[in-house]
């Protein structure tokens, strides 16, 4: 069994439930004196970034890793070989993971060992709940706790108006916080989601300010851009996923920002991420009521009509990432089909 420096490995997010998930896995392996236990902090094409809770390293991965599947967040083993050079030599599966489904069905993986997200959104022209939900049907789909940062409320539209909007439409157990992305005050507003050994990623699309957010909770000094004024959507300034270290003791990982997300999710978690239309569907006149108009929908007379339509398009999208390539095919013929049929009608009818 390799030695542990809880103390430094504490300063890189390793707390009491990775310790416990690690440890099952280290125990099966077979270790050599020189593994160290290092967390990957950064990910670039050729290279990575490791590190040990005292320092940092460049390294490379063995090649039965398949460097595709590491991402930054993992826990890694290393070893000092040849020419001072660190290499992978295991990736120890993770707690956690943030991953969405690509439009052709595969999984992409965003970051993992994740306590929090702090899905961000902008109070100004980017404002957009449907994207807001799906995030937070991402991140629960993963098993991790969601925390809504809305920036911007210095110089937002309708802030107040918006954010009633958010406490009414969402959950009541997800926390939503207003604030102003360069104020310091934010480092005390999000202390509590972000304790020593904690991790915390930053998930929205480009623009909204987590560049900004990350600079004022640590000393990352990354670059930030602006948005563009004829629809307030940003540039991408972060190009690449990075872990940095805040003033409160906990991990923050930044992420570019992606506008177009299909939650790698089942149904069943997506029920959960609605619950308070899986609640009312109980109540419906018809057992098979799909809230779509139908007499006596007990959904549509109580939930936002927008909220939804929202439910209904990411139900789709994930019924679709759970087929398979044939059914993808199929469905598409099918359609096509239908839409031969329909145009041949129609020219009958007008001839």
């Amino acid at each position: 069994m390799i030695d542990f420096d809880i103390e430094a490995l504490r300063t890189i997010g390793f707390n009491h439930s990775i310790h416990q998930h690690l440890a099952t896995q280290l125990a099966g392996l077979d270790l050599r004196s020189d593994d160290r236990l290092m967390r990957v902090i950064a990910v670039q094409r050729e290279q990575l970034t490791i590190h040990d809770g005292h320092a940092q390293y460049l390294a490379r991965a063995l090649p039965k890793l398949h460097d595709g599947d590491l991402t930054v967040g993992d826990w890694v083993l290393a070893q000092l070989r040849e020419h001072g050079e660190w290499w992978l030599t295991q990736r120890l599966a993770p707690l956690s993971l943030i991953s969405r489904r690509a439009n052709d069905g595969r999984r992409q993986i965003l970051a993992s060992n994740i306590d929090t997200a702090l899905l961000v959104m902008g109070l100004d022209d980017d404002f957009n709940p449907r994207r807001l939900e799906r995030y937070i049907a991402l991140v629960q789909a993963a098993g991790i706790t969601p925390v809504v940062v809305l920036t911007k409320a210095d110089i937002g539209h309708a802030v107040d108006e918006r954010i009633s909007l958010l406490q009414h439409r969402l959950p009541s157990a997800i926390l939503i916080h207003a604030l102003n992305a360069l104020s310091p005050d934010v480092i005390d507003l999000l202390a509590p989601t972000l304790q020593p050994g904690q991790t915390a990623c930053l998930l929205g699309a480009s623009g909204t300010g987590k560049s900004t957010l990350t600079n004022t909770l640590t000393r990352a000094h990354q670059d930030t851009g602006g948005v563009r004024k004829s629809d307030g959507r940003g540039m991408h300034t972060t190009t690449g996923r990075s872990l940095h270290f805040s003033r409160t003791g906990a991990c923050i990982i930044d992420t570019p920002g992606l506008r177009t997300w299909q939650p790698d999710a089942d149904e069943t978690t997506l029920a959960a991420t609605f619950d308070d239309i899986d609640a009312l569907a109980a109540q419906c006149q018809f057992r098979d009521c799909r809230h779509q108009g139908e007499p006596g929908c007990a959904v549509i007379a109580h939930v936002d009509p927008d909220r939804v339509a929202n439910f209904h398009k990411l139900l789709r999208d994930v019924r679709r990432g759970e087929q398979t390539p044939l059914q993808r095919i199929a469905e598409r013929g099918k359609w096509k089909t239908m839409q031969k049929a329909a145009s041949s009608r129609i020219k009958e009818k007008y001839r």
